[in-house]
Parts: C-alpha cells; sequence; structure tokens
C-alpha cells in the first residue's frame, strides 16, 4: 500500500479511476532501482537527493515517489558511527557544561576534546558520532529489491489499488475463485453474503458497522483483501468509495491489477473461537470422515451460502455439511434463517447456540440440529455422523458377496475394505472360506503353518517379530495367541516366547 499523500485518481464523469502505471513507465521503475542500487554504502541524505533530482525530471512527482517508496521498504539503513550516538552526545552535553557552555567554535573544539577524553576516543570520532542515528545520516547498508522494473510496475499498480479502497465502505467481488475470495474475507473477519447474479455468483463484503451505518474504518481491511483477489485469475470488483462525503465508483479488474510472483493470503482463520475449538478437537480424532474448511457454496434460492464445514466419507463420495450458527444480530439470525429455508437438497447439520433460541425452527426445516454452549460438543456431531454411518456401512455391506477369497495369503481387513471402497465395519458379514482372521489380519492357514514351524519356546520376541515380518504379519500378539504362545517379560527391554 502507498500513503495516501500518494494515491493518484481521476474523478472523471463522477467515477473514481485509479491512474495506474504503464509500460511506458518502465524507464521511471528502471530508473528509481538503478538510485537506490548506486547509493549503497552513502548516507540516506544523499539517496534522498538523488530521488528529488528524478522525481524533478519524471512526468508525475506522485508517480516517482510511489515507485521510491515502495523501493524504500526494500532496504536496510544502519547506523555507522565509531561510536555509540546516544552516549557521544551526552558525553558532548555534558563536556559543554564543564567548560562554560559552546557559543564560539574554539569553545566547541574543546567540548569535544574533553567528550574524547571521557570517552577514551578522539575529537573527531566524537563529533562524527553526534548526529549519526538521524535518519538522514544513517547508511543504505544493502538492498535487494525482489522486483524487476516490470514486476515493479505491477507492485505499484495494487499498491495504487490498494490505496484507492481506504475509503471504501462496500466491495462486491466477482471471481474465478469465490471461495479462496470467502476465505479471505474470513480471516479478515469482515461481513459477507453471496448474492447469485446474471453475471454469476458475486461476495459482496461490508464491515460489522454497516449493519447500522455507513463507515470508512474498513478501508484497510479491504485493501488486504483485493490482494487475494488479485491472485485469481479473472475477477472484477466494484467498490463503493466515500470521497470526502461524495459516494463515487470504483471498479477494478484482473486487467488492472495482478500480483508480482507472491502467494495468495495465507489460509483463512476462522470466525469465532467455537469453529477453531471445534476443528481443533474433531481433526485429532481417528475417523472415518474427513473436516474440510469452507466447502463448496450452496444455492438458496436466489442466493448461496457457504457452510463453516463438511464432512466428508471415506470410503463413499457422500458429503455433509456443517454450520455453526452463533449468536449474532437479530438480522443476521433471520437472513441465516431464511437461508437455512431455501438451501438446495443437501444434508446438512446446524450447530445453534442454545441463546438463540431457534433450534426446533431450523429442524423444521429438515435439518438435523445440535445445541451447544460456549462450545459444540464434538461427541454430540459424532454421534449424528454415525448415524449416517450405520446406513452408508449397510449400503455397502449389501453390495458385497456373502463370500470372499483375496488373492493374498496375508491381507489386513483395512486394506482389503480399502480396495473395495468400503469401511472394515462394512465386512463384519462377509466369510473368507480361504483364509483365517487373525487379529485384523486375514491370513491362510499354510502360512500359519509355516510360521509355526520357525517360532518355538524360547525365542526373544524381537526374533519372533522379524520372523513374522517376512511373512507379511506385524501382530505378533495376536500371532503368538493363535498359536498358542504367550511372552514372558523382562522388565522393560523386552521379553521371551513361551508356550501357553
Amino acid at each position: 500500500m502507498l500513503t495516501k499523500d500518494l494515491l493518484r485518481v481521476s474523478r472523471a464523469g463522477g467515477g473514481y479511476h485509479p491512474q495506474f502505471a504503464a509500460r511506458s513507465d518502465r524507464p521511471l521503475a528502471a530508473k528509481t532501482i538503478g538510485v537506490f542500487q548506486r547509493h549503497v554504502g552513502e548516507p540516506r541524505r544523499s539517496l534522498d537527493e538523488a530521488l528529488e533530482a528524478l522525481e524533478s525530471e519524471a512526468d508525475d512527482f506522485k508517480l516517482a515517489r510511489g515507485f521510491a517508496s515502495l523501493l524504500d521498504r526494500e532496504a536496510v539503513f544502519e547506523t555507522q558511527a565509531p561510536l555509540p550516538p546516544v552516549r557521544a552526545r551526552r558525553a558532548a552535553f555534558e563536556a559543554a557544561m564543564e567548560v562554560g557552555g559552546v557559543a564560539t567554535p574554539d569553545e566547541r573544539d574543546a567540548a569535544l576534546d574533553h567528550a574524547a577524553a571521557s570517552l577514551g576516543s578522539t575529537p573527531d570520532a566524537v563529533d562524527e558520532s553526534l548526529t549519526a542515528d538521524r535518519e538522514v545520516e544513517q547508511v543504505l547498508a544493502d538492498f535487494d529489491p525482489r522486483w524487476t522494473p516490470d514486476e515493479l510496475l505491477t507492485q505499484y499498480n495494487l499498491s495504487l489499488a490498494q490505496t484507492a479502497l481506504f475509503d471504501a465502505t462496500e466491495v462486491r467481488v466477482r471471481s474465478s475463485d469465490p471461495k479462496a475470495v470467502v476465505s479471505a474475507v474470513k480471516r479478515l473477519r469482515l461481513m459477507y453474503e453471496v448474492r447469485k447474479t446474471d453475471a454469476g455468483r458475486e461476495v459482496v463484503v461490508t464491515g460489522p458497522d454497516a449493519l447500522f451505518q455507513r463507515t470508512r474504518r474498513y478501508g484497510t481491511a479491504f485493501a488486504r483483501l483485493l490482494r487475494s483477489v488479485a491472485t485469481a485469475g479473472e475477477w472484477r470488483l466494484v467498490a463503493t468509495i466515500d470521497d470526502r462525503g461524495t459516494e463515487r465508483e470504483m471498479v477494478l479488474t484482473s486487467d488492472d491489477v495482478s500480483v508480482p510472483g507472491v502467494d495468495p493470503m495465507a489460509e483463512p482463520g476462522f470466525d469465532s473461537d467455537v469453529e477453531a475449538d471445534f476443528a481443533a478437537r474433531f481433526r485429532g480424532l481417528d475417523l472415518d470422515w474427513s473436516l474440510v474448511r469452507e466447502p463448496e457454496p450452496l444455492e438458496t434460492g436466489t442466493s448461496v451460502m457457504i457452510p463453516d464445514f463438511a464432512f466428508d466419507y471415506i470410503h463413499a463420495e457422500f458429503r455433509v455439511f456443517f454450520e455453526i450458527m452463533g449468536f449474532w444480530t437479530p438480522e443476521y439470525v433471520e437472513k441465516k434463517l431464511g437461508q437455512l429455508a431455501d438451501v438446495e437438497d443437501v444434508e446438512l447439520v446446524v450447530a445453534v447456540d442454545e441463546s438463540l433460541g431457534v433450534g426446533e425452527e431450523i429442524a423444521a426445516r429438515d435439518h438435523r440440529v445440535v445445541p451447544y454452549t460456549k462450545s459444540v460438543r464434538v461427541k454430540d456431531v459424532i454421534d449424528v455422523l454415525r448415524e449416517y454411518e450405520a446406513d452408508l456401512v449397510a449400503d455397502a455391506a449389501s453390495s458385497l458377496p456373502a463370500e470372499l477369497v483375496p488373492d493374498e495369503d496375508v491381507v489386513s481387513l483395512a486394506n482389503l475394505a480399502g480396495a473395495r471402497g468400503v469401511s472394515v465395519d462394512a465386512l463384519s458379514d462377509v466369510s473368507f472360506p480361504e483364509h483365517e482372521l487373525v487379529g485384523r489380519t486375514l491370513v491362510r492357514p499354510t502360512i500359519l503353518d509355516s510360521v509355526a514351524e520357525e517360532v518355538e519356546p524360547g525365542m526373544s520376541l524381537s526374533a519372533v517379530e522379524s520372523t513374522l515380518a517376512d511373512f507379511g504379519l506385524d501382530d505378533a500378539s495376536a500371532v503368538l495367541s493363535r498359536l498358542d504362545y504367550r511372552v514372558e517379560w523382562e522388565g522393560l527391554t523386552g521379553g521371551t516366547v513361551r508356550e501357553k
């Protein structure tokens, strides 16, 4: 972003049009980079003088100053002095007091001599250090810009557009990646809704205060949002600008602004601590469901909504959407109820803050309801998923034959179920005439006979485990129990195989 004094816009026709840098401005961008590169090792004062000279030659000083402002953030300035400046100034002022003040060059020299003596240094070193930490005296120690001249043009245009958004009160975005836009909006804790228009889905973004009054205080967040919007292939943004009390419209497209070789905004944060807490606890469990953050939008009449989460069943193409409805304004609750009434026919579970008192109303809309207070109990959600899972297991089991004969001599139930695209529970009523179930592994009897010949009483457990591994068996406890062996433990270091 740029400072507002560097904003360049046109108000022709009553609009609000940023004056973007063009290809013809590339020489100025290259010269500005060159000025910084040539002044490495020199004080900022010299750099500023060179930049001022460049501004005087440019057609638009604001453009030249804008390039310099962006490059200045890539520069490293250091205070370089023989003595710590603060210490040198203190010694010099104390010396001036002792010599009765400094009114002439001779008195100044005397004070510097006195200060140098107290610091064990030289008068020149003290003099050189007195103002070395002033900004204009700091030295350009390093300059390694991340942009080429062409990329600097791109970065300038992005920064200019962001600055123009400082005074935005509402932003409307159509993007080839609307999900990424919504993710960024949530991360920035802005309010939004997704509308269906003839041109496609449009994300309308405002700040919470917009429920009550028009405000300019969210302009910085809108500016940050643009960075994520601009990473999509195609997009169009329309912003309502409060231009000193006059409402104007600004239109930006992917032809105007892009991001020069920078990744999009990081993964979005959560709307609330309730969501974050639930996601963390759910992901820590070993379930047959995976948690998806901000899945695809769902149609709700003429608009759309993006649920907070979705649960995908890992053994089939089956998705359950999950929305957490916490306390908010009456307008928000009314809008959410309207969405839930018109949402397309999907499996939807809604966790409802009991303080809202709308659980029965949501259940009447044929959605599953999980009431909560302060935090959503993961167990309550899992109980609902188990009901879906029971039906899915039953459907999967009905598609399996009564008998299965795996080709492998040794195969785990988990691997067999995965190959069949079902859960392990779906195999519970299937028989395996050529295999024996040992623990959670199917093993041909001939393999068990071979193992029995290799394992003898008195072998160490580690030796037995190595033998079993040669046969593709990893559950030593189950196999040893099947062969009528037990393990005699020897402290914590290992054990010996004994007959039962």
